[in-house]
């Protein structure tokens, strides 16, 4: 028989469960031959991590268990999800003390994998449950994976839902802004509207009288040329206050 060195050589396991096992540890599943029990899990996930840490916890017919974490016996299991309890502690903290959305976007991007790994925890334990119905532990491991399964929703649910609250919130503060620049704009336009026509029979006469009538009436003509061009400014400001009809 040749022996994976995945699973720890001295397991005394089927030799069914070390030939379908590969040189990498898959997928988190259940395999079960001729009474015994072997849990495949993966250890709380990073999201850099290019492959998954497995864990293989051994139950024999018997009902005694290994693990090739920890310390053998039944708690071996209980010390994995409560590595998974912690680690999501921590996030459901790190959500608290978040207040931008590139601290919201680090703790996605961490529970993501966690929370893909405890769905298919989940199924694994489900799976062993089925196959060992009287194991009364199995169910207990199985409905433990189900609330951390639970817990990692709720908090990637917490994380999107304040995501999307400062999107918004930064989108309310822009369009704000925009509106402000825009009504900036606007009474500049309407500044520049107000004076351009005397600003441009000024550049056409000049204001100096040295236009042919600084000997005519003197200064009327000035006054008449000042006081046409902010009535026709003033029109041009009237006009372009007007909204849209």
């Amino acid at each position: 028989m040749q022996e994976s060195s995945l699973l720890p050589g001295a397991w005394n396991v089927p030799a069914e469960f070390r030939d379908r096992l590969g040189k990498h540890v898959g997928r988190q599943r259940t395999m079960v031959a001729e009474g015994h029990l072997l849990i495949i899990l993966h250890a709380p996930p990073d999201p850099e991590d290019t492959y998954r840490k497995g864990r293989f916890f051994w139950r024999e017919p018997d009902s005694s268990w290994h693990a090739s974490d920890f310390k053998g016996g039944p708690d071996a299991l209980h010390v994995h999800l409560d590595e998974y309890q912690q680690l999501l502690e921590d996030f459901d903290e790190k959500v608290d003390e978040a207040t931008s959305s590139l601290d919201y976007l680090e703790v996605l991007n961490h529970l993501g994998p966690v929370y893909r790994a405890l769905c298919h925890t989940t199924q694994a334990l489900q799976m062993a449950r089925e196959a060992i119905p009287k194991d009364k532990l199995l169910i207990d491991y199985r409905d433990n994976a189900y609330r951390l399964e639970r817990t990692a929703e709720l908090l990637i649910a917490d994380a999107k839902n304040a995501l999307e609250y400062i999107v918004a919130k930064q989108a309310e503060e822009q369009a704000r802004v925009s509106a402000r620049i825009e009504l900036s704009s606007h009474r500049l336009n309407l500044l520049i509207a107000y004076f351009f026509p005397i600003a441009t029979l000024s550049t056409i006469f000049g204001s100096n009288f040295r236009h042919g009538y600084e000997r005519y009436l003197t200064p009327y003509p000035f006054w008449i040329m000042v006081a046409t061009g902010l009535g026709l400014g003033f029109v041009i400001h009237l006009f372009l206050k007007r909204g849209p009809r």
